[in-house]
């Protein structure tokens, strides 16, 4: 009997703890506008990568500052599509970063 009620109380205890999840912090909003973006020098395609596309650099929202991310030549998901970056918009909560997308 003793055994049983142990052995229920586990799986309880295990449902429990397999059930619990992890929350993502909410979303912070920059108050202040991001600062206009550095120069940045596009080197030149991968020749072994001919069609792939540039997306340019831009600044990221971290630990209370913005941090300059670089920019980098990505692949296209399939021949023709275009890169469309992502940029910062406005919003009354304050900034929120807008991901690129490929179309």
């Amino acid at each position: 009997m003793v055994n049983r009620l142990l052995l229920t109380a586990g799986c309880v205890l295990l449902f429990l703890l397999a059930s619990a999840q992890a929350q993502a912090p909410p979303p912070s909003y920059p108050r202040i506008a991001p600062p206009p973006p550095p120069r940045e020098a596009i080197p030149p395609v991968p020749p072994t990568h001919p069609m792939w596309v540039w997306r340019g650099g831009h600044y990221r929202w971290y630990s209370g500052r913005y941090v300059w991310v670089p920019g980098a030549y990505i692949r296209p998901p399939r021949p023709g599509y275009r890169w469309y970056p992502g940029r910062w918009r406005e919003t009354p909560r304050g900034w929120v970063w807008v991901e690129g997308r490929w179309h």
